[in-house]
């Protein structure tokens, strides 16, 4: 059972409450404790002009990479659980993440309202991309100096496409002559990583960074392979001048790492027999390949060990100057050359051997063992499950993108003046088939359906080239390409102890290309002269009915704010926002016109919000604080349901931050309240009122660290209360507390040795499920959380 978490609890741990601190670009790595939650610091993302956060009428935080330590993440993504108000559904391994933000809602997938930066631009346009979420072209190494955020709606005039917020990743820079080495290894599950970074002064003027990471593993799941395997390369050089400097920077991704999705377990979290919900998975030794027809209609093999493999080179190059007469200008700009794959099963279906067996054989069929130790006897087991392959070859998401501003002082005011541009294509081919597989961890194997005469409807496993359970839907082949354009403006003025700033974004842009679905025919798909059963009906894409995309859109967003300082350790702000986000791929397939064209309702999703807060400290305690509410509009689709979202949300709700420091002892933690609910559902009304599907009344994290001479020791707590798995509000999950743990031991000086335990006492916890109700037989489909992981790393600095 899991660990349940009632709104009790977590109103009662508001005094050990911690946050992640606010820090600015070039900040130092500790945080002094006299400004715990960072209110003296410079904020840099999200803002024309770098602002004091005390003066400032944002809510921002950042994670430095200790703090990062102590909740051990083991993702890209379960790096932003320790951030205020942003909802991490981090289960899909090290991409694939569900990211929300103050009951913004994620209907389908990805972090459609927010946007994952690295060094001030956006690794994607579009945070939703089908099998194409930005986290998955992401990796968070030693290279890193600090993640910053801005939650709310001064993002929507910040950035396009990002209305609830913008998460930063920034790079060390080479400012500190120094670099360290380490090397990670799982105590208790299969990997080994290396990590590297150097950086250093060239001469007066010239300085470079460099580094990245290799690594090999399993995984923290059985998948009986190789599932994790590849690395990155990270580096810069910068030129300084007496009035600015210039910044090149290059990065190579190539990295395979296993997608987690949905799992068969019982409808509270527990394991099926034979099949463990925190440390099993549907992947196997005996199924690590799958034919189809690929986008141009010849047979390609598609390898399940490439798992989520992005593939990444990108260079560009970020200038600022001081001119004269008090202006200054910035520009920043990135090519990137994107590709990849996403493969992985899917169970479509968890039900009675027989029944499964019956449906496509016919009546007395059964289900035999197509390989492993059992091949060729008769599935014992009432159970079994249908399996999609979710084959999917990303053959373009590259993009160019440029932002230049330029600003005038003026006294205390400040004006930019900003215009931002980007292409980005988005070129994918979906070719997914449908097998049949035991219900089994550890390696389960694949089955044939048999008809009672002995006639066999499957080939290996394989029972048809496409996937007619769900009306062979996807096989799918797309190619287009997204303008966007934003010019700006932003003003800030400080008067006295007032600060006033307002900002105002007009994004336009086009949709071109093409897009076309499936079309089935016989196909000698083994080319052994002859056409079996599956291969009588084989999916493929419809190249001679392509249809067009060509659709533009253009939206105005504009964000008003003013904070007040009452005394030097006390102040109040407030800000009202309006936003938008363009949609993209997920308005294929069903709301594009045969001209090409959308609805103007459909191209884009409006966001307003209004934010008041409080920034506090005292001695050792610093507090901030921020209410806030919003209404979403909603459009979107769903691969899994094949179901379209037409929606209005609503939400209000309170975070706070908090930061507590006693002699050795620092304490940091942050709670957000939610209520959230559907407004109006154009598309099935019968969902109004409820509250949308995975949003939790609180989320939470608390952490505490004890520092002496030679190391720390720190645990932290992620948390979430009950949620509903689906809209229809039937199914719950409990909320539960994953408990995680870090400490390290200097050995020498510059060379320590640390152990951090992800989920140490095991908890189950479910983050999403393809069920809205409990079935008859008590099973769904579902993420869970990881079980225990634990790893030690030697780390020489120097």
């Amino acid at each position: 059972m899991m660990i349940s978490t009632t709104k009790k609890f977590v109103l009662s741990s508001l005094a050990v409450m911690v946050s992640a601190s606010l820090w600015a670009e070039e900040a130092p790595t500790e945080v002094e404790p006299a400004d715990g939650v960072g209110l003296e610091r410079i904020v840099v993302t999200g803002v024309a002009r770098g602002t004091r956060v005390m003066d400032s009428s944002v809510s921002v935080s950042s994670i430095s990479p200790a703090q990062l330590e102590v909740s051990s993440p083991r993702s890209s993504a379960e790096a932003f659980r320790i951030i205020p108000g942003v909802k991490v559904e981090s289960t899909g391994g090290e991409g694939n993440a569900n990211i929300a933000i103050r009951g913004l809602p994620v209907a389908s997938g990805g972090a459609k309202f927010l946007q994952i930066q690295e060094d001030g631009l956006p690794i994607l346009q579009f945070g939703d991309i089908a099998f194409g979420n930005a986290d998955i072209f992401l990796r968070i190494d030693s290279t890193v100096q600090i993640i910053e955020s801005i939650r709310g709606g001064s993002a929507s005039t910040a950035a396009s496409n990002a209305p609830g917020g913008i998460l930063n990743i920034i790079s060390k820079t080479g400012d500190t002559d120094s670099g360290s080495v380490s090397a990670t290894v799982g105590l208790d599950y299969d990997t080994y990583r290396t990590d590297f970074e150097y950086g250093t002064d060239i001469n007066d003027t010239l300085r470079f960074h460099i580094g990245g990471f290799v690594r090999t593993g399993e995984g923290p799941r059985e998948a009986g392979y190789t599932a994790n395997k590849g690395g990155q390369i990270k580096a810069n050089i910068t030129k300084e001048f007496d009035s600015g400097y210039v910044r090149l920077y290059f990065k190579h991704l190539d990295d395979k790492s296993i997608g987690y999705l949905p799992m068969p377990m019982y409808s509270d979290g527990g394991s099926l027999p034979g099949f463990d919900s925190s440390s099993d998975t549907t992947q196997s030794a005996y199924f690590l390949s799958t034919l189809s027809l690929g986008a141009d209609g010849q047979p390609r093999r598609g390898d399940m060990r490439d798992g989520m493999n992005p593939v990444v080179n990108s260079f560009g190059f970020e200038a600022s100057f001081d001119l004269s007469d008090d202006w200054t200008i910035e520009n920043r700009f990135r090519f990137s050359d994107v590709s990849g794959n996403f493969m992985s099963p899917f169970p479509a279906e968890v039900g009675s051997s027989s029944a499964i067996a019956q449906s496509i054989a016919g009546t007395g069929a059964n289900l035999v063992y197509a390989n492993g130790p059992k091949a060729g006897e008769v599935l014992s087991s009432d159970l079994a499950m249908r399996i999609h392959t979710f084959d999917v070859s990303m053959n373009d998401f590259g993009s160019i993108v440029n932002d230049i501003k330029l600003t005038k002082t003026i006294d205390d005011t400040n004006i930019t003046f900003g215009y931002y541009t980007a292409l980005q294509n988005i070129s994918m081919s979906w070719m997914w088939n449908s097998y049949l597989m035991e219900v089994k961890g550890d390696n389960a194997a694949l089955l044939n359906a048999v008809a009672a005469d002995g006639t066999s409807y499957s080939d290996n496993g394989l029972y048809a080239y496409g996937v007619p359970f769900w009306g062979n839907c996807c096989q799918r082949n797309y190619d287009t390409e997204y303008k966007i354009d934003a010019p700006y403006i932003a003003v800030s003025s400080k008067l006295g102890d007032l600060s006033l700033d307002a900002s105002v974004r007009y994004d336009s842009g086009d949709a071109s290309g093409y897009y076309a679905g499936s079309v089935q025919s016989a196909v000698d798909m083994n080319r052994d002269g002859t056409i079996s059963i599956p291969e009588q009906s084989v999916s493929s894409i419809d190249n001679s009915n392509p249809q067009p995309v060509n659709y533009d859109w253009g939206y105005t967003s504009y964000s008003v704010g003013a904070n007040y300082q009452i005394n030097d350790d006390l102040a109040a702000f407030a800000r009202v926002s309006h936003g938008g986000r363009a949609n993209a791929d997920r308005l294929l397939f069903g709301k594009v016109r045969p001209d090409g064209s959308v609805a103007d309702e459909d191209a884009v999703d409006k966001v307003d919000q209004y934010e008041l807060g409080v920034k506090y400290r005292y001695d050792s305690l610093s507090v901030f604080a921020t209410a806030f509410y919003s209404e979403t509009e909603e459009q979107n689709f769903e691969a899994t349901s094949q179901k379209f979202f037409d929606r209005k949300y609503e939400a209000t709700g309170l975070e706070i931050e908090t930061a507590y420091y006693i002699g050795d002892f620092d304490f940091r933690g942050n709670v957000t309240w939610t209520d959230a609910e559907i407004a109006k559902d154009a598309l099935n009304p019968d969902v109004e009122g409820n509250t949308p599907r995975r949003q939790a009344d609180f989320i939470y994290s608390l952490s505490g660290r004890y520092n002496y001479d030679k190391g720390s020791v720190g645990v932290n707590v992620i948390g979430t209360t009950d949620t509903y798995a689906q809209d229809n509000n039937d199914l719950t999950f409990d909320g539960y507390a994953q408990v995680n743990a870090f400490a390290n031991y200097m050995i020498t000086d510059g060379l320590s040795i640390a152990v951090n335990v992800n989920n140490l006492f095991d908890t189950v916890g479910i983050t999403e499920a393809e069920e809205g109700s409990i079935p008859d037989n008590n099973i769904i489909r579902a993420r869970a959380i990881n079980g225990r992981t634990t790893t030690a790393t030697l780390k020489y600095e120097f």
